[in-house]
């Protein structure tokens, strides 16, 4: 068996309380729901500048505040909520973050007018290159870069690398085929 290279993610992540379990049963793990790919989304722009593990300590936060990450309720955000959620402590209060968070709930529900569901819109568009998928999300959605769109794309399971091949997680993933391996 190979060994896990000492840089990695899934080294790093064996085995530790909170980076362990999302390591082994989400990060790459296909995902189909408009609310729990707008989760990702979300969670993926705000790590942007700070460590994973604050974004993972701080998701049950996210949740509460967010609304179950509910696309239709954040979509409906108005200056009182928008405020209330630059106050809140549990979560990143940053105000472009923010306001990306309530327009970017807002296109998702027009990508759901038009596609049928988030996951069908992305669907429409594989396979693309990270490139190409850069530029198509940084014209549907806020403070969406490449970084953030590259590790939005790995987490759900339409760009390969969350997973080293010796992994034993990858083999779990591979079973599902995942868009990027079809």
């Amino acid at each position: 068996m190979i060994a896990l290279p000492e840089a990695s993610y899934c080294h790093a992540a064996r085995g530790h309380a909170v980076h362990g379990p999302y390591h082994d049963h989400e990060y790459g793990f296909p995902l189909e729901g408009d609310d729990e790919l707008f989760e990702r989304l979300l969670l993926e722009i705000n790590q942007a500048g700070l460590s994973w593990l604050t974004i993972l300590n701080k998701r049950g936060g996210f949740r509460e505040v967010y609304d179950g990450f509910s696309v239709e309720r954040i979509a409906a955000y108005g200056e009182n909520e928008r405020a209330r959620l630059l106050a809140d402590p549990r979560i990143i209060r940053n105000r472009l973050k923010v306001d990306a968070a309530i327009a970017n709930a807002g296109r998702v529900l027009d990508l759901c007018e038009s596609h049928g569901s988030f996951a069908a819109w992305i669907e429409a568009h594989h396979p693309l290159e990270k490139a190409d998928w850069v530029k198509l999300f940084k014209k549907t959605f806020r403070f969406t870069g490449g970084e953030i769109t590259g590790e939005f794309l790995m987490s759900i399971g339409y760009l390969p690398g969350a997973h080293h091949p010796a992994c034993p997680t990858y083999a779990e993933i591979e079973k599902l085929q995942p868009a990027w391996m079809r």
